[in-house]
């Protein structure tokens, strides 16, 4: 009862906190896939400059979420951008190792065929060993999506806004109904974008015949 209480009286406040969280988390997914997937692209037929940058995303990601926002503090200030860009740097890592791990596990038989009938590199990329690597590169994408979307809530802890607002203010005021209440859309936001991105990627991988 309390939980509906405080969604109805103050749900102009969370309405506006869940758009936030919303442009806020949706600039660094967009952000995290397209780099992501160019560096998978990238490393994919680089097997070393694959294991340095891996390594990098890796170490990156071990970092706590807060000490990055700290560090980054003195060179974006505080804010949304500084949000945008830290969820980015995590996001990395799930969705550059899938495309890597996608794109080098393609049979090799059947790009042998593909060259033997004349493909060039880039049409063998995209005709072939992307459209094969979607399903895992997908499922990377989803992981990321949910991941950015939850850490979103630490946001307002640097000033920036998002559904992190009420869980902050919620701490402050020690009212634990307005912390849970925006932990709990922070929670139902992620699930509704996992069970998004699961439909897709199982409508790709019923394309494939897989699974």
């Amino acid at each position: 009862m309390q939980l509906i209480k405080i969604f109805w009286e103050r749900r102009e406040f969370f309405l506006v906190c869940l758009l936030e969280h919303v442009r806020i988390s949706l600039t660094a997914i967009v952000c995290a896939g397209v780099l992501g997937i160019l560096l998978g692209i990238f490393i994919s037929g680089r097997k070393k400059a694959a294991a340095v940058i891996l390594g990098i995303i890796n170490v990156i990601y071990t970092v706590p979420s807060i000490s990055l926002l700290g560090f980054l503090i003195p060179f974006t200030g505080i804010g949304n951008k500084t949000a945008v860009i830290a969820l980015t740097v995590y996001g990395l890592l799930p969705i550059v190792r899938n495309t890597y791990t996608g794109l080098t596990n393609v049979d090799a038989g059947i790009l042998e065929v593909a060259e033997g009938l004349g493909s060039d590199g880039r049409q063998v990329l995209l005709r072939i060993r992307f459209p094969l690597a979607l399903p895992v590169i997908i499922s990377g994408f989803r992981n990321m999506v949910v991941m950015i979307i939850a850490m979103g809530g630490i946001a307002s802890f640097i000033g920036a806004g998002g559904l992190g607002a009420a869980i902050y203010r919620g701490i402050t005021t020690y009212n634990m109904t307005l912390t849970a209440a925006g932990s709990l859309l922070i929670a139902l936001l992620a699930l509704l974008s996992d069970w998004l991105l699961s439909k897709a990627e199982k409508a790709v991988n019923r394309r494939y015949g897989i699974g």
